[in-house]
């Protein structure tokens, strides 16, 4: 019997036509302020849209969790830059077209009036689809919510924060005021990108019809493209992008469509004009050349060398894998987090290469637990059985069919502590989830705290809270359960004190415990203020980050909620992420009507820390 699940995560939606291009860079500047000039202030609705904000303003003081972790950049190009602005950079002033041409005009022909889609409601998914509603990001100004995406340096901290950060980015919603539905999109489509949501990312930028594509809008759709590794999705819109924006990566990708038109004859005089011309070099070229000899007629076999390749970008990384060139480890290990997700969610790769990104993944919140369960069960029947994968595979398979109890909980015991890193140590919990579940409270002398810490990591609360009786009070496993129970009596100072927690000389797990029972509603507000003080919680303290998630919270605007959030997460060690952060976070995700998510943060981070993540 194999082991199989139909569940699909929500970044896994069906892919709309083909959308258009650029080349920006993969990398990002650290903050230098998390919100936009002049927040708070009422600002006159203008005649058209305002320039961008400068980051002239002063510094918001948000709990941006640990300030040492930084991004990894990845440029477009090193040898031989392929530039491109980040998306973002300059607006577009309204709802801006391509300039005419005949791609254009054919467009606006051919579609009927009836079929357009309006740029003032744009997404790819809504609530059926488990995204969220149309008002997600209510009456918030569009600048404001802009510059919170473009400054979001991914991963965040907590796996359920970022699921909730995927479903407000890929909700149709209303266009913010002061900002053009097309380059909205851009924004959301882009940090999709960046946070690994590759597949996610492209159904963003192809929800705007291609004739009312901005700058921006090209500039990420392009992203997205190379990001899902399938430079064909920029032939339907090539010449107007090439039109718009005479860019280098857009005079290669002209030469690839026509090679993949099949007019190989046409393309290669292409790509020998921009090697004379100097345009591009190296191994930029050399793969823009492998793809549009891949055409029929091209008749051209090209090899691809790495040495002297010292970063990976999203141009070779996307057209490497289109053509299927293997990219080596050292190269790999220079790109950004964000390629781990592409390549967990890249349907180009054998699923034994996928397993180690596709397990970050999961911890991340990119990939569910049955679609970790259904890769290992397709590398279970790999050919080479000697792969370390298919071990893996076995004692997942054992986990879940072992003939006795016992044998089950011990396959999952090896599945446990096998990884080294925080992160892998959290993603086998992920893997694990429905084995735990299935796991009786008969056995004797379980791993409570894991077997609950392992179904809760997927949202099996129904199922843990079958182990109540036997978690004792004061573990992490009691612990979790208690936050998670919404059946459970109001929590008191003593209830706080009673959480040892192994492994916490300083005491972070029970304040953390305690930012979470707070933050989930499960204290009267005496005891909030009492145990605040006496556990040094500042709760209290008025930050402008705390102000705009509360304010946020009183609108009724879950988007905007989970998009403050994640600005607070923006670490990959929960050891980074303040208790008081998690207390507001909470507090705002159950004003706003999403208390089962706001419960699962409070877990987590009980989880995370008993783990030593």
């Amino acid at each position: 019997m194999r082991i199989s699940r139909n569940n699909i995560v929500l970044a896994a939606l069906p892919l709309i036509a083909a959308a258009g291009l650029a080349i920006p860079a993969l990398g990002q500047d650290r903050p230098e302020s998390i919100l936009p000039p002049g927040f708070g202030e009422p600002t006159p609705a203008p005649t058209q849209a305002p320039p961008r904000p400068r980051p002239t303003a002063p510094t918001i003081q948000a709990p941006l969790a640990n300030p040492q972790v930084a991004p990894l950049p990845v440029p477009i190009a090193s040898d031989t830059p392929l530039p491109g602005p980040t998306p973002g950079m300059t607006p577009s002033p309204g709802a801006t077209a391509p300039a005419p041409t005949d791609f254009a005009a054919f467009v606006r022909a051919d579609m009927p009036d009836y079929a357009r889609r309006s740029l003032a409601r744009v997404g790819a998914a809504g609530p059926a689809e488990g995204a969220m509603g149309p008002r997600a990001f209510g009456r918030a100004d569009g600048r404001y919510l802009e510059t919170l995406m473009r400054r979001l340096n991914a991963p965040i901290a907590s796996r359920w924060v970022s699921i909730a950060l995927r479903r407000a980015l890929l909700a149709r919603v209303d266009t913010p005021r002061r900002v053009n539905g097309a380059d909205f999109a851009a924004e959301r489509s882009w940090l999709l990108t960046r946070m690994g949501e590759s597949v996610a990312a492209r159904a963003m930028a192809q929800a705007v019809d291609s004739e009312n594509y901005t700058p921006k809008l090209f500039e990420a759709a392009m992203q997205a493209a190379l990001a899902t590794g399938d430079p064909a999705a920029l032939c339907p819109m090539v010449d107007a992008g090439a039109t718009l924006r005479r860019e280098r990566g857009w005079v290669l990708a002209q030469a690839m469509c026509t090679g993949l038109s099949g007019m190989g004859a046409r393309a290669q005089p292409m790509i020998a004009a921009a090697r004379r011309s100097g345009l591009a070099g190296g191994i930029d070229l050399l793969l823009a050349q492998k793809v549009a000899g891949a055409g029929q007629s091209g008749r051209q076999a090209v090899t691809i060398e790495w040495d002297g390749v010292e970063q990976l970008t999203a141009w070779r990384y996307g057209l490497a894998t289109a053509t299927g060139v293997e990219i080596p480890a050292t190269v790999l290990a220079t790109g950004s987090s964000a390629v781990q997700g592409w390549r967990a969610l890249s349907p180009a790769l054998e699923p034994h290469v996928r397993a180690a990104v596709a397990e970050l993944a999961a911890a991340r919140g990119i990939l569910s637990g049955a679609a970790l369960v259904d890769l290992y069960s397709a590398i279970e029947g790999d050919d080479d059985q000697s792969l370390a994968e298919v071990g893996i595979a076995r004692d997942l398979r054992a986990a879940y069919e072992a003939p006795d109890v016992a044998a089950r909980a011990d396959a999952l015991k090896r599945l446990w502590d096998e990884p080294k890193t925080y992160e892998a140590r959290y993603a086998r919990l992920v893997l694990t989830a429905g084995a735990a579940a299935r796991i009786p409270t008969t056995l004797q002398g379980p791993d409570v705290d894991r077997l609950v810490a392992a179904m809760l990591s997927v949202g099996f609360d129904p199922r843990a809270l079958r182990w109540r009786e036997a978690a004792a009070r004061g573990s992490n496993a009691w612990a979790m359960l208690t936050l998670v129970d919404p059946a459970a009596p109001t929590l008191s100072a003593g209830d706080i004190g009673a959480y040892a927690g192994a492994n916490d000389p300083e005491g972070l797990k029970q304040r953390m415990f305690f930012a979470g029972a707070a933050g989930t509603g499960r204290m009267s507000a005496s005891d909030i203020e009492r145990e605040a003080r006496s556990l040094g919680v500042p709760i209290e303290d008025a930050t402008s980050w705390t102000r705009a998630i509360q304010q946020a919270a009183r609108d009724q605007e879950p988007g905007t909620v989970v998009l403050l959030a994640a600005t607070a997460m923006q670490t990959r060690l929960w050891h980074g992420v303040a208790p008081a952060t998690v207390y507001h976070i909470c507090n705002a995700l159950r004003e706003v009507g999403m208390p089962g998510e706001a419960r699962m943060v409070a877990v987590e981070a009980i989880s995370r820390m008993s783990l030593g993540l």
